[in-house]
């Protein structure tokens, strides 16, 4: 220490007692006795808290001042035994001054000891602070010399001291422990201060902007406090003095107490101070988001207060209130069950305790607006006309006299018993056959509200079952919602393309509709979002697919399935004469007398453009011939437009399908199969042809693994019945046999090809040509019978459609003939087989 800085250090006789030096801390007499520790006083001493320390102090307010007041005693006057007072979560420093509470017998000894002597004191932190009496071991072994300025004796029997530090130093040993700790200790001077460098420079002045920045960040006044901290130009006066007031861990304390190189020093804590910087940045953010927060929601209620009273001097105060009268009167008289009325009534008293602007108000408002516009009772009457309800489904629809039926039925069953539960109908077929317009028929003739739903590509079954009121944007499912466009409990609701609902993570709609389609249990149908039970007993649901095999087997289980297989070439004729045509031709902008086809030609469009069960590709075809005519109106041309044979081609371009498509003669091997697809039959053709080889059978075709099987069979069949046929009986053993179904890129499987395979393959061996006008199905098994399939009505109306003059189906589909117009059975010769033997006498050459 240089001798320019050194004074004679305080003394206790000189300082004179003010009122102000002695702290006011008295407990109340009921105030519990705390245990005996000795701690830092209550929220630690902050950079405001020392410079309010040191400027009352009376005659030590000058203790820092510019930087050149005084710095502490020198070493040599500093004894070197002193008592020491072990502190728990305080690291003291040069220079500062605290209060200390000291309450364990051996502080209270180590103080009156010092207050007996010179008032120096050796302080020392405890590296554990929950230790009530710390050995030598659990006290560091750098702490700091300070002195006791003045002495209180709380009524508690604590004291309560102000200290002051003065200088470091190291314990050499602890020479006694009791009945208090005594050290032998070696003061640690500063070294003596160099010209700072550049770089010792800009890390004072870091200190000094880091530590501005803290005051700034917590809202205190950094002109006083600053003006202290730029007054200290040592390096470790600087570190010591910010080191004592900045929030760290004892650990990181004492490490910067240890350290001795002042320059150290400092950089030690200006990384504690960069610490601080970021930690105080983050709660100010915090903060401020927060204050925004609330002086948004003030101003909220502020403004809304001011509506408040524009509205009650324009008069209009009451428009709340009577929204919640109406929604009340709505709940009242929606007719809604006792039990779904109470759930309403206890939201719309939560309503009313919200206020009107907030979000979970708006969720509960919307609520309330589904519950009272759900139409609980009110009903549609059903016209329960049967003759009048007959006439109306012959007039939308020709043929599906299976369909008109159930309909006819069902309104017979429900007009001798009103309370009867709605059906639930499943029209499955090709595309275009009517299913959906069936059941906008089906609503007019019972005078029922019609909805359709397409349940085609559905995956979430939230659309089902409604989202869960959770959220702002949360609804009822499209059951509800249905029900609600309709305004009636009873509506005819279809459920279009069931067949090809999806599923994935947001759960599985097909389940959903279990409940959904359920007659027994639909009544207590409860969606997500209303929460409440609601009856769908009463809806009339009509599902739609193209095929059944998709559709999940309990599904499928709750509905009554009604096939709709396709049209004939004159059904076809007689529905576009009826429906097709005159919808066109409005469609088109033509009146009914300016265009004419025949009956003829009509047929004929059919038969050479068309060729399929449906009839979208009709009515295709004649929308085109309505808008050649409709061009030729609109360029002035005067009508009756006429198609006539000579113009048709002209029109539609040449045909898309001939007769003379089908070969006249098939070479051996190749028999002509029929197949049943979702959107109508198919003609397949089998080809077999054999070579010299070692008996391996080849298939080709991308054929299932059931036309595989099938193809085995009838190899085995073959072999049965080789002598039969002339046969080699060893060709299994001397031939390869190669078994090819055209279109390769096409999969093809189904229990229906073992009688064409069977055909086919005796065919090639025998090298006797099959009849090109003959088709054939059915499956077969080792034993030699011919099985029954399915799709037979299909099947013929394909082979019809294709020239074929005869078909061969088993003798247990003779129970679906019933199904075949007797215009189509005029048109090709069905013949029944019940075993194997009987197919080869039919299908030889005619």
């Amino acid at each position: 220490m240089s001798k320019k800085n050194k004074k004679t250090p305080i003394r206790p006789t000189r300082i004179k007692r003010k009122k102000s030096d002695i702290v006011k801390d008295k407990a109340p007499a009921n105030k519990p006795k705390k245990p005996e520790s000795d701690t830092k006083k209550s929220g630690g001493e902050e950079l405001p808290d020392i410079i309010e320390a040191l400027t009352s102090q009376g005659g030590n307010a000058g203790l820092f001042g510019d930087g050149t007041g005084m710095t502490g005693p020198d070493p040599s006057e500093i004894p070197h035994t002193l008592p020491v007072l072990a502190v728990r979560d305080i690291v003291v420093f040069n220079y500062m001054i605290l209060p200390l509470f000291v309450g364990r017998e051996k502080s209270v000894q180590a103080v009156d000891a010092a207050l007996s002597g010179d008032r120096y004191i050796l302080i020392l932190t405890q590296k554990d602070e929950t230790v009530e009496d710390p050995t030598d071991e659990q006290l560091y072994r750098t702490g700091t010399v300070g002195m006791i300025m003045r002495m209180l004796k709380m009524p508690d029997g604590r004291l309560k001291v102000l200290v002051q530090g003065l200088a470091r130093a190291k314990v050499t040993r602890f020479s006694s422990t009791d009945p208090y700790h005594i050290a032998e200790l070696e003061p640690l001077p500063e070294p003596e201060t160099e010209p700072l460098t550049a770089k010792q420079e800009a890390l004072v002045r870091s200190s000094r902007e880091q530590s501005e920045k803290i005051l700034t960040l917590r809202g205190i006044s950094a002109q006083d406090i600053m003006s202290v901290l730029n007054n200290v130009s040592e390096p470790g006066r600087l570190a010591d003095l910010i080191a004592s007031n900045l929030r760290m861990k004892v650990e990181d304390a004492q490490k910067i107490l240890e350290c001795h190189d002042p320059m150290k020093r400092l950089e030690m804590v200006n990384k504690q101070l960069l610490k601080e910087v970021e930690v105080a940045s983050m709660q100010n953010k915090i903060q401020t988001m927060a204050k925004e927060g609330m002086d948004k929601a003030q101003r909220d209620f502020y403004l809304r207060e001011q509506l408040k009273a524009i509205k009650r001097e324009l008069g209009d105060e009451g428009d709340e209130s009577e929204e919640m009268e109406e929604l009340r009167k709505g709940i009242t008289t929606s007719g809604m069950p006792k039990d779904v009325m109470k759930e309403a009534i206890k939201q719309l008293r939560r309503l009313e305790s919200m206020h009107g602007e907030s979000s979970e108000a708006t969720v509960i408002r919307t609520y309330l607006d589904w519950m009272t516009e759900l139409p609980w009772k009110k009903t549609s009457r059903d016209r329960l006309d049967i003759k009048k309800a007959e006439t109306i489904l012959n007039d939308d629809h020709y043929d599906l006299e299976k369909v008109k039926e159930r309909i006819l039925e069902y309104l017979s069953v429900r007009k001798l018993n009103p309370k009867m539960k709605g059906p639930i109908l499943c029209f499955v077929g090709p595309p275009g056959v009517g299913k959906t317009s069936l059941g906008r028929s089906i609503a007019r003739s019972l005078g029922r509200k019609f909805h359709r739903m397409s349940l085609g590509g559905m995956r979430d079954e939230a659309e089902i079952r409604g989202h869960r009121r959770t959220y702002i944007g949360a609804m009822p499912g499209r059951i509800i919602q249905a029900i609600k466009q309709c305004g009636t409990r009873n509506p005819v609701i279809m459920l279009d393309e069931i067949d090809k609902l999806g599923s994935d993570f947001r759960g599985d709609p097909s389940s959903a509709l279990l409940e959904v389609l359920d007659p027994e249990q639909n009544f207590t149908f409860t969606d997500h979002y209303l929460n409440v039970p609601f009856d769908l007993s009463k809806v009339m649901f009509i599902c739609t697919a193209n095929m059944l095999d998709s559709i999940p087997s309990p599904l499928l289980d709750r509905m009554e399935v009604i096939r709709i297989p396709g049209y004939t070439e004159q059904e076809k004729t007689v529905i576009t004469r009826r429906y097709i045509l005159p919808r066109q031709i409005t469609e088109n902008g033509l009146k009914e007398k300016e265009m004419t086809i025949s009956d003829k030609l009509i047929a004929k469009v059919v038969r050479e453009y068309t060729r399929e069960a449906g009839l979208r590709n009709v009515e295709r075809e004649i929308g085109t011939l309505c808008r050649k005519m409709a061009r030729c109106k609109a360029e002035g041309e005067k009508g009756p437009f006429k198609v006539t044979a000579k113009n048709l081609y002209t029109l539609l371009g040449p045909p898309r399908f001939l007769d003379d498509e089908k070969e006249t003669t098939l070479p051996p091997g190749v028999a002509v199969g029929l197949a049943w697809t979702p959107y109508g039959g198919e003609i397949l053709h089998i080809e077999v042809t054999t070579m010299p080889g070692k008996g391996r059978l080849t298939l080709t075709g991308k054929l299932g693994d059931v036309m595989k099987e099938s193809a085995q069979a009838a190899l085995s069949i073959a072999r049965t019945m080789a002598e039969e046929y002339g046969i080699d009986p060893g060709f299994s053993e001397k031939m390869d046999i190669h078994v090819h179904v055209p279109a390769g890129a096409t999969p093809k499987d189904g229990p229906s090809a073992g009688v064409t395979l069977v055909t086919a393959l005796v065919s090639a061996l025998t090298n006797i040509p099959i009849c090109p006008d003959l088709a054939m199905t059915g499956e077969i098994s080792l034993r030699g019978r011919v099985l029954p399939v399915g799709g037979v009505k299909e099947k013929i109306l394909a082979a019809v459609s294709r020239g074929m003059k005869k078909v061969l189906i088993p003798s247990q589909n003779k129970k679906d003939l019933s199904e075949i117009p007797d215009e189509l059975r005029k048109r090709i010769k069905i013949v029944l087989i019940e075993k194997v033997d009987e197919i080869w006498p039919q299908a030889k050459v005619c």
